[in-house]
């Protein structure tokens, strides 16, 4: 019987109410159940074929409606079976028959629908899987060849590094030795003046040479073992992490496929047992164990795949035995290129010793020569010493004349102050007979005595004739400004005039009226005003501060002719790198000094730094500039900044040369502000003396459209970054420079942003301005790990080593270095201070002569605090520079604001006691968590920290000390007696 469907909607409503009421149980083994003929009313239905059905013959026939349902199928399809067409005995049997038999087909059919979705799902899982295990194999396969080419291109590496860097050693050998020549020649000129400085300057080039080559050699070994470790250990762990993840993973897919591969034979078998007789489930279950047997055969490709990608592991653990063979002839190419350098080193100490037999040699010649040199320079000197003497008795039997004149003068002017008086009283009496004529009163025998008369405010009117001062201010006009120092000057030397005689109540009740006379501020304010060149007054000022001056400049010079004669060679040869050796700097200026005329401020502790022992000030930027700091400078020839004028820059270098202090400019060259903006509205055109355009900035700053070609630095990016390479900007320099060093009177440089263009330009503008001293500022930030500072600064300090080099030693630089291992080392880590040759860890390790040793700029510290130097530390760390060979450098603040001179002058004066200059020897003792304990020179030891130590405790140290500071657990020092 054909399925029809239910005529109602509420037939099907009473259908899903009951069948939401049946259990699941119920549910999973099918079911059925009678739907009693319920009538409906007024409905119309149509048959397959479209004829129309009355709905009472409809529902007069009885049917019964069977329903089926599985696990898998939410459906429920009704069956309507019409129950007039049979007996009910045959209808009986046939409708228990057909019952059953349905029964069973629906529920052998929908199991077998859900084995088969089963079967299907597994069979896509493992499909995908399998495509996952051949994608995982690809991608192995390609890590494992990538890693095997990383390997071997490291090798390749780590050979041509060996290669590079052995003949790098070679070249540095020769380079060595012509530095050997060249340091054993400056021996044999030192050793003019003095023997003894000779041998010491070349013992000490000898040895730190050999000592530098030594640890270039150990340095470039241990890198090229070091480089081949690790590759070695690349290769292991890469190619055993790699094969150990293949064969994991290789086996897990293997049992995962193989346990679904089983468990779906069991349920294709239990299928096959359960439906025999259907046809279709049989096709459908031979196809799913085709299907198996095709995993099955994939699971047999993928294990002969595994046994491919051990082979291939196999080889690649040949290689790596080939590369371990090949790191081992590297090992001992390395051996013999070290026997070949010793046996350099063993010809280059013999042909040394060899050289230092001649230059004794040379040195018995040198003494007869220099004694009789110094027989003719003593009587030279002396006949130079009586003609200054001479000199000065001249000039100050010029001054002493030059006073008597003034004297005389001023007797002449209180003589005609006299005369005047005289005058004006006969002026009076005729006044008062005139007046007295005029109102007819009493002559002036009769009248009060007493009486007051009011003329120019009670006070005399003098020399008004054409020459008086008078008539000079009215005609000579306006008058050029003078400082506040050279007023106070005139106002020290001017006359005093007799007190005003006024009687301000008498005056008003007097009947006479006031003369018409010149007054008082007008004749007299000349004492006030400008001064004018034909002031017989201003001119005897000039002229006396000139004798002065030429007088002090007389025994100046005669004082550093007697001190020069004093010291050695070695500590009056100035060098642009180094000065004098024994330079001590002053930083002169903090970030806020600009709010001050800072210049009049600073001249006049010239005589107080320089009786501290300084001995060179550094300056801020002398330039006009956008901001009052001075680091964005405009035009270069204006030197009206917010320091102070031109003239004032001018008399606090003078103070500073009159204390013998030399005087560094703070010069920025490496960037300069624009005027005015060009057509495409950028600041690029430069205005003042030095009108340059865009070709005057480099091509790759990105911020103002430079056209001249790449810089040679970092990019500055807050200012035009100026090209060096161009020829008129260097000679531009050079001028500028030059008229900075001659006509305003600067003794060296400090270059600004150092990292912004080559060394090679500064060694350019140096030779060419010849400063006494220049100190570069190449600062860039040191190696941190983990936020914690790392104890090797080999790579910092060898930057700032580079930018010397470049510069070709005519510069020194700040060492930054020691700056920020000083940081950390002072909290008890004083281990830091010693590097594994023995030597400081900062630039002063391995250029002394070079290092500008320093805690706190203007930058790091005052009121910017970019890197501010431990405020309890500040003591231990001026111990520590103080002391040490290079440059200190001590700052302003710390010298007058923060209550530290007495210490810093202190540790100045042990410095000049010790004899510890820019190249002195230094030898550390100790280095450890307690403390730190070093030898500097041949006659000072010094210790910081708490570590239980004196000299009676070192047993390489010979001598009798003596204790000069001890400051306890902060610092101690000690002088040899």
């Amino acid at each position: 019987m054909g399925a029809a469907t239910p005529p109602d909607a509420a037939v099907f409503s009473t259908f899903l109410c009951n069948r939401h009421a049946l259990s699941d149980k119920q549910c999973g083994r099918g079911f059925y159940f009678e739907l009693m003929r319920q009538p409906v009313i007024g409905k119309r239905f149509h048959d397959k074929n479209g004829k129309l059905l009355h709905a009472n013959a409809w529902l007069h026939r009885p049917r019964s409606v069977v329903f089926s349902s599985t696990n898998d199928s939410s459906e429920i399809r009704p069956t309507f079976i019409d129950e007039e067409d049979s007996n009910p005995s045959e209808r009986r049997e046939f409708q228990e028959t057909r019952d059953d038999e349905l029964l069973e087909t629906q529920i052998a059919l929908a199991g077998a629908q859900a084995r088969e979705q089963a079967i299907e799902k597994e069979r896509d899982i493992l499909l995908e899987k399998l495509a996952q295990a051949e994608a995982k194999k690809h991608e192995y396969e390609a890590a494992i060849m990538h890693e095997k080419e990383l390997a071997i291109a490291e090798l390749e590496a780590a050979k041509d590094l060996f290669h590079k860097n052995l003949q790098e050693s070679v070249q540095e050998k020769f380079k060595l030795e012509s530095k050997l020549i060249l340091a054993k020649q400056d021996a044999v000129e030192l050793a003019v003046q003095v023997e003894k400085l000779a041998e010491n300057a070349f013992q000490q080039a000898t040895s730190h040479i050999l000592e530098d080559a030594q640890m270039r050699v150990s340095a470039a070994e241990t890198s090229a073992a070091d480089a081949t470790y690790q590759i070695e250990e690349q290769i292991r762990s890469a190619t055993e992490g790699t094969i150990l993840s293949i064969v994991d993973q290789s086996k897990s897919a293997i049992a995962k496929a193989l346990s679904v591969a089983e468990a779906a034979d069991d349920r294709a078998n239990k299928s096959v047992a359960a439906y025999a007789d259907d046809f279709k489930l049989i096709d459908e279950i031979s196809s799913i164990k085709f299907q198996n047997v095709k995993l099955q055969q994939e699971v047999t490709d993928l294990e002969t795949q595994l046994l491919v990608s051990r082979n291939e592991i196999n080889k690649l653990k040949l290689e790596l035995e080939h590369s371990r063979q090949q790191a081992a002839t590297y090992e001992i190419q390395a051996r013999d290129a070290e026997k070949e350098l010793l046996e350099i080193q063993e010809s280059s100490r013999k042909l040394a010793l060899k050289q230092e037999e001649e230059l004794k040699s040379l040195l018995d010649k040198i003494k007869k020569d220099a004694v009789e040199r110094r027989k003719a320079a003593s009587k030279a000197f002396k006949a130079e010493l009586e003609t200054l003497e001479a000199a000065v008795e001249a000039a100050k039997e010029t001054a002493h004349a030059k006073d008597e004149a003034y004297l005389r003068r001023c007797e002449a002017l209180q003589r005609s102050l006299k005369a005047s008086e005289s005058a004006l009283k006969m002026w009076r009496k005729r006044a008062e007979l005139a007046e007295a004529l005029l109102s007819k009163q009493a002559p002036l025998g009769e009248r009060d005595e007493d009486a007051t008369y009011v003329v120019n405010g009670g006070r005399v009117d003098l020399l008004m004739d054409e020459n008086s001062k008078k008539l000079k201010l009215l005609t000579d006009g306006p008058r050029r400004e003078i400082p506040e120092w050279m007023l106070r000057r005139i106002r020290s030397i001017c006359p005093r005039f007799p007190p005003r005689k006024t009687n301000l109540s008498e005056a008003k009740l007097s009947q006479f009226k006031s003369l018409e006379l010149p007054k008082h501020d007008e004749v007299w304010s000349i004492a006030l005003e400008k001064p004018k060149e034909g002031d017989t007054l201003v001119e005897h000022v000039m002229e006396k501060e000139i004798i002065e001056k030429k007088r002090k400049a007389l025994e100046r010079a005669l004082q550093r002719k007697t001190i020069q004669w004093q010291r050695t060679a070695e500590e009056t040869k100035l060098e642009p790198g180094t000065g004098t050796g024994r330079e001590i700097v002053f930083q002169g200026f903090n970030w806020e000094s600009w709010r001050r005329k800072w210049y009049l401020e600073l001249a006049p502790k010239a005589a107080d730094l320089s009786r501290s022992g300084i001995t060179a000030v550094w300056f801020p930027p002398p330039t006009e500039s956008v901001a009052p700091q001075g680091y964005m400078p405009s035009d270069l020839y204006n030197l009206n900044s917010a320091y102070g004028s031109e003239e004032e820059l001018k008399y606090c270098i003078e103070e500073m040369r009159n204390q013998d202090l030399l005087t560094l400019g703070d010069v920025v060259l490496n960037h300069r502000c624009a005027q005015k903006q060009s057509s495409n509205g950028v600041w690029n055109i430069f205005g003042g003396k030095l009108a340059w355009g865009p070709e005057a900035i480099v091509c790759d700053d990105p911020n103002f459209q430079g056209r001249g070609n790449p810089s040679s630095g970092e990019i500055f990016h807050a200012a035009p970054n100026i090209d060096h390479s161009q020829d008129f900007v260097r000679r531009d320099i050079k001028g500028w420079l030059n008229w900075l060093r001659n006509d305003i009177g600067f003794d060296g440089w400090r270059l600004d942003f150092a990292r912004g263009f080559s060394g090679a330009y500064v060694k350019e503008y140096i030779e060419a301005s010849n400063p006494a001293f220049s100190i570069g500022e190449y600062w860039d930030s040191l190696a941190y790990e983990g936020g914690n500072l790392c104890y090797n600064q080999d790579a910092h300090r060898q930057r700032i080593v580079n930018w010397i080099n470049a510069t070709g030693g005519t510069s020194s630089a700040f060492d930054v270095t020691t700056k920020g291992i000083l940081h950390s080392a002072l909290h008890n880590q004083y281990w830091r201070l010693i590097d594994p040759q023995g030597k400081p860890t900062g630039v002063m390790g391995w250029w002394a002569s070079r290092a500008v040793t320093f805690l706190e700029n203007h930058d790091t510290g005052s009121t910017q605090g970019h890197w501010p130097f431990p405020r309890d530390k500040l003591m231990q760390g001026y111990a520590y520079i103080l002391t040490h060979p290079g440059t200190p450098v001590i700052f302003y603040d710390h010298f007058y604001d923060f209550g530290i001179r007495d210490i810093l002058t202190e540790l100045i004066e042990a410095r000049r006691r010790g004899g510890i200059h820019c190249r002195s020897a230094l030898k550390i003792f100790h280095a450890n968590n307690d403390g730190y304990v070093a030898k500097v020179g041949e006659t000072l030891v010094m210790k910081l920290g708490h570590i239980d130590w004196n000299p009676s405790k070192e047993v390489d140290l010979d001598g009798s000390w003596q204790k000069f500071v001890d400051k306890g657990s902060e610092y101690q020092l000690w002088l040899r007696q």
